[in-house]
């Protein structure tokens, strides 16, 4: 990231940029993985991306039959479900399983 207050020149090359934030790319990974993998890397791989996401929010009441069935062949279904219980996501199905789900697992690990 360029700052101004630092007195160099505005870098021009991606690579120069992020040589400048060195102390926060290992969170997002670096030039020579390919920024393949970054934090939330598994959500571009998710098939929740590629549905409708009305579904993974149902209205209270609501069916999650069609959610939980597209995370049922989901490859990053674990990552997606660790994630949720991490940032205690209160809304939605995530790695296959509602928020009340979720509040039993977390019950009965503790």
């Amino acid at each position: 990231m360029w700052n101004v207050l630092d007195g160099g020149e505005f870098p021009t090359d991606v690579r120069e940029q992020v040589e400048t934030v060195a102390p926060v790319l290992p969170l997002f990974g670096t030039f020579d993985d390919g920024f393949e993998e970054t934090l939330l890397g598994w959500q571009e791989r998710a098939l929740c991306a590629q549905t409708d996401p009305e579904a993974f929010f149902p209205e209270k009441g609501g069916s999650t039959r069609e959610a939980k069935k597209v995370c049922s062949g989901c490859e990053v279904r674990a990552e997606c479900l660790e994630y949720a219980l991490e940032n205690d996501e209160r809304f939605g199905i995530w790695g296959g399983l509602s928020e009340r789900e979720r509040r039993k697992l977390k019950r009965r690990a503790i």
